[in-house]
């Protein structure tokens, strides 16, 4: 037997005062057709907002101490972005705003994105024009976190809207795929760019899959294409509120901000696949293992849907049915007796 999944804002103490508000709000808005619209509109808006929070508040540090940050300070801006990071994310860890396995995200994409960055600034991709002392080859460690908001967003808009997907590829395709693009960042300095090749790549990959996310009460569809180049998008305009806030200046910028070269809406898009492939693997490994904490286990399901018999939820299989089924899964757990 399949059981829906509890309320998403129940995994974050913060919003979870609200629900019963929430809930009354709601039956209150289904009254009306033009009213239920409205709610699940303004529902969505407020769950990306949340899903954001991370990167909502390093882009508030970097603008609010651009123009109000003294410029003589003993300490430099630069240096204290990063010790304000820290608090942050020692602050929604103890006011219970973030999970500890977003923070573990956050951490890996910190380290995955610093490694980029030194090689990047080292071959002058970019650069950062103020002075620091926390910094490794050049590289102010504050710049870590800006990756790490990527992650934090997509760790929380996936459980927000309780994504599900259609004809999703298989995380053994998906894999060498990030690695491929991750290696490109690092390899077309010195040989060929592949990078129409790893579009070519991930649109094939892709080219089927559709995302199903639950603002309200019913999933809604997009194909995932189309919702991996809204967010490329997005991160292109905080891009261009970093490096009007000299955070950080590309080449073009030296002499004068301008916008961000549009060209980086696919260096975006393809960092967004490296990023989504992490998640992916995250929420794919939790999938796999089941809950002694609450007595659940993973519903197994067949490509078509249908319920799966005990013996063919074997890890592998157990993992691409339930996180990247061929259709979509409305119930994410089967009941089970607790463990004594």
């Amino acid at each position: 037997m399949v059981s829906a999944r509890q309320s998403a804002a129940l995994d974050w103490p913060a919003l979870a005062r609200f629900h019963d508000l929430e809930m009354r709000l709601g039956k209150a808005a289904r009254a009306h057709r033009s009213t239920r619209v409205a709610y699940e509109f303004v529902r969505f808006g407020i769950k990306q907002a949340w899903a954001c929070l991370f990167g909502a508040m390093m882009l508030a540090l970097i603008l609010g101490t651009y123009w109000f940050y003294p410029k003589d300070a003993a300490l430099a801006r630069y240096d204290f972005l990063v010790f304000a990071a820290v608090a942050v994310q020692i602050s929604m860890i103890a006011l219970r705003l973030e999970t500890w396995e977003e923070a573990r995200v956050i951490a890996v994409f910190h380290v995955v994105g610093t490694v980029m960055e030194i090689f990047k600034v080292a071959n002058g991709s970019w650069l950062y024009p103020e002075a620091s002392v926390l910094k490794i080859a050049g590289v102010p460690l504050f710049t870590g976190f800006m990756y790490a908001a990527v992650g934090s967003y997509l760790a929380r808009v996936w459980r927000l809207f309780d994504f599900r997907f259609t004809s999703h590829p298989p995380m053994w395709m998906l894999a060498p795929l990030a690695v491929a693009i991750y290696v490109n960042f690092f390899a077309h300095h010195y040989v060929a760019d592949f990078r129409a090749v790893l579009f070519l790549a991930v649109g094939i990959a892709f080219a089927r899959t559709w995302v199903h996310y639950k603002p309200w009460h019913e999933h809604r569809r997009m194909p995932l294409l189309i919702g991996f180049a809204l967010v490329a998008v997005f991160i292109w305009f905080a891009e261009n509120v970093g490096t009007f806030a000299a955070a950080w200046v590309y080449p073009s910028q030296r002499h004068g901000w301008s916008l961000v070269p549009i060209g980086k809406l696919g260096a975006w898009f393809l960092l967004m696949i490296i990023s989504y492939t992490l998640v992916a693997a995250l929420h794919a490994s939790r999938a796999a293992q089941p809950s002694a904490k609450a007595g659940l286990r993973p519903a197994a399901t067949r490509r078509t849907g249908g319920p799966a018999s005990a013996a063919s939820a074997a890890s592998a299989e157990s993992v691409q049915n339930i996180c990247c089924s061929s259709a979509p899964v409305r119930g994410t757990y089967a009941s089970m007796p607790s463990r004594p």
